[in-house]
């Protein structure tokens, strides 16, 4: 007698979040439809380029007499992609090349080029400006900090995740793959947890080592080595008190390469012994995978801008400078380091089945 193992049932792969397309037109249009206003106005433009931290970058090639019309006509011209893959239908290969080529440059538009170098250091001093806001430390006028275009560099970061999101789910569901974890039934070798926690552990170690170069310039002024700085420009860092903000961005650094080091490690999958009430319990792979994203998107967009204006760091290059030099690379890898987390800890996919 011959016993027939029963197939695991595979659900729907080609259904995705009905909420997914109305938002990601809806950001997208909404935004398109502002600088469309600041097309007609003529004010409004978040961009421009008499601003002080607009000195690197590529949004500084853009004129501003051009930039409210060319954001409202590549912003509505996206929403229009977006509506165009609500259908279930799919579209034939030139189409589909299309749109995707399209959204992606326009996705890596909003979430890379558009922050620059703006988000980086707002999310590096965040813990000390809003720690220090009730004691007037540090010194600074939270108005001038907090103003139109740092919000509008944060709204096209989470417009550009988001794009990217839809996109991504679009692309496999066109393909016949699940929305949800991407698998088709065809395994590729470097996906495995085997593989991932191989080539994972590498660019980890390679995204924690940059930071911490970062970091040992400036706990170096903390101490008084004037390292990459003149001796009288490190005096002038302890007499305004402006040293220890910049050893909170080291400080921040460096808890950024440890938590990076984590995501090869067995306390990035389960919290460790000394830590009451959550010792031994499963750390959900969401809360490492976020602000790893979140920093690689920041950590590229700030690279991307360097590289764009490379002279401001070649003319004054020191060893305070070269650390930037490496940001370039520590996006990427940081972002591969979150990826092989991904996949060693993703298992089974609740929506296909598939493992």
């Amino acid at each position: 007698m011959t016993v027939t193992a029963t197939p695991t049932p595979v659900r729907d792969t080609r259904g995705w979040p009905a909420w997914l397309v109305p938002l990601t037109a809806a950001w997208l249009g909404g935004w398109g439809a502002l600088a469309l206003l600041g097309t007609v106005t003529g004010a409004g433009y978040p961009f421009r380029a008499d601003r002080t931290y607009n000195e690197v970058g590529l949004l500084r090639l853009l004129p501003d007499r051009l930039g409210p019309p060319v954001f409202a006509a590549v912003l509505l011209t996206a929403a229009v992609a977006v509506l165009a893959m609500a259908g279930t239908g799919r579209p034939s290969r030139p189409l589909r090349a299309a749109l995707l080529g399209y959204g992606w440059a326009v996705a890596f538009a909003l979430a890379v080029v558009v922050p620059d170098t703006r988000v980086l250091p707002i999310l590096g001093y965040l813990p000390m400006l809003v720690l220090g806001a009730p004691f007037g430390w540090p010194p600074v006028d939270y108005s001038t900090v907090f103003d139109w275009a740092l919000l509008a560099k944060v709204a096209a970061l989470a417009g550009g995740v988001l794009l990217a999101v839809t996109l991504l789910a679009w692309r496999r569901r066109t393909a016949g793959a699940c929305v949800a974890c991407g698998r088709d039934g065809t395994g590729r070798a470097w996906t495995t947890p085997a593989a991932a926690a191989r080539w994972g552990r590498w660019v980890a170690w390679f995204a924690a080592a940059i930071p911490l170069c970062y970091a040992a310039t400036r706990f170096a002024w903390v101490l008084g080595i004037p390292l990459g700085i003149s001796p009288d420009f490190l005096d002038e860092l302890h007499d305004t008190g402006l040293v220890w903000a910049g050893a909170g961005l080291g400080a921040f650094a460096t808890v950024g390469a440890v938590l990076t080091v984590g995501l090869t490690r067995p306390w990035g999958e389960r919290f460790p012994r000394w830590m009451p009430r959550l010792a031994g319990r499963r750390v959900p792979p969401r809360l490492a995978l976020v602000p790893a994203t979140l920093v690689a998107l920041a950590v590229t967009g700030a690279g991307v801008a360097e590289l764009g204006n490379p002279g401001h760091l070649l003319d004054g290059f020191s060893s305070a400078t070269a650390p930037l030099l490496l940001w370039p690379l520590w996006g990427p890898a940081l972002g591969a380091a979150a990826l092989a987390y991904h996949l060693r800890r993703r298992g089974a996919c609740r929506r296909c089945g598939r493992d």
